[in-house]
């Protein structure tokens, strides 16, 4: 039996999700007459203070969907440079959508509001227009950092400043909420558009939303159609969606304290682990260069029965959810250190 710290991912649906999938009841999505699904999309439009909301098959999917929705061929997105969606969705903005990238610093988690405007170039025929800012909060490739109310509201100020749309890639934004003690409209009620995660520590096997306006809506679930996602007997997962959000983001933060108590140990037993300003579910170690590789070490721990995932030569991502439990984490990093300074 494996402890499982490669992601918030490989979380498996609880008995209460099963039980509400094998009794859901279902219709054709494309029809718009799967009532489980439309009960999800209700639910989620008002938890996010946003009209209306489509699902989504993945994540992926909720922000290829929104960057189609919002821009047209040649058009410019400010992304962060470490964000998800410019270096882990496949390049989709520019394959499906002709969309320009327009790349910003984002070391902290978030743009800084000068380098936002500064991506705004003139209008001119040499550039490719900026029309959307894309954010990501709680930020992966930054700690899994969970960006506060006041800083992500002076990068959407910014924003708004040279007349752009904002989407928020929101995969984790229920650890950025508990992080911080508020509720997810702090974050997604000023943006225009918002992708949910449902299968990021929350349980459900599938699955995610887009939050926006009716109109945007409407315009998304088209683009949904021409990249393949429509969905038919869909209320069979959404169902699982419906307690993913009713009930399993209440208990994230136990996520957190699980990620604190292994920071620490790791910390305290003599490996480097990379500081946060606010630390949500996610655990970055910075290995040695006179030591061990992250893959020689995920090696070695995987044959002791923990898992975990190398992000670079000498660096290793541990990711706490519901299915690790606090003895689980004592144990791999009693593991980890054991193989880090064998």
């Amino acid at each position: 039996m494996y402890i499982d710290l490669r992601s918030d991912t490989v979380t498996k649906p609880t008995q209460k999700m099963r039980e509400a999938m094998a009794n859901a009841e279902v219709g054709d999505d494309v029809y718009g007459e799967d009532p489980t699904v439309r009960e999800l999309e209700e639910y989620a439009a008002d938890l996010t203070g946003h009209e209306a909301a489509l699902y989504v098959t993945s994540g992926t999917m909720g922000n290829i969907v929104s960057l189609l929705t919002h821009c047209k061929r040649g058009d410019g997105v400010i992304v962060g440079r470490r964000s998800h969606i410019y270096t882990h969705e496949g390049g989709g903005m520019a394959t499906l959508g002709g969309i320009v990238p327009l790349v910003v610093g984002d070391n902290d988690g978030i743009p800084m509001q000068d380098e936002i405007k500064a991506a705004c170039r003139p209008e001119n025929v040499h550039f490719a227009p900026a029309v959307l800012l894309c954010l990501e909060n709680t930020h992966n490739n930054c700690g899994g950092v969970a960006i506060s109310v006041e800083s992500f509201a002076k990068s959407v100020s910014a924003a708004r400043e040279k007349g752009l749309a904002v989407h928020l890639d929101g995969a984790r934004l229920f650890n950025a909420a508990a992080a911080w003690d508020v509720e997810i409209k702090a974050y997604s009620s000023v943006v225009d558009s918002v992708q949910l995660c449902l299968s990021k520590g929350l349980g459900a096997p599938m699955g995610s939303l887009i939050c926006a306006s009716k109109s945007f809506i409407h315009e998304a679930r088209k683009w949904r159609k021409r990249v393949g996602g429509g969905l038919r007997q869909a209320g069979v997962v959404a169902a699982a969606g419906m307690i993913a959000l009713q009930e399993m983001r209440l208990r994230i933060g136990e996520d957190h304290e699980k990620a604190s108590l292994l920071a620490k140990t790791l910390e305290d037993g003599g490996l480097y682990v990379e500081p946060v300003s606010r630390r949500t579910n996610m655990v970055f170690l910075g290995l040695p260069e006179d030591g061990l590789s992250a893959d020689e070490l995920s090696w070695r721990c995987r044959a002791r029965g923990v898992l975990f995932n190398a992000s670079s030569e000498k660096r290793a991502r541990l990711v706490t959810h519901y299915d690790v439990s606090f003895e689980d984490v004592g144990k791999a990093a009693r593991i980890i250190l054991e193989e880090a300074f064998h």
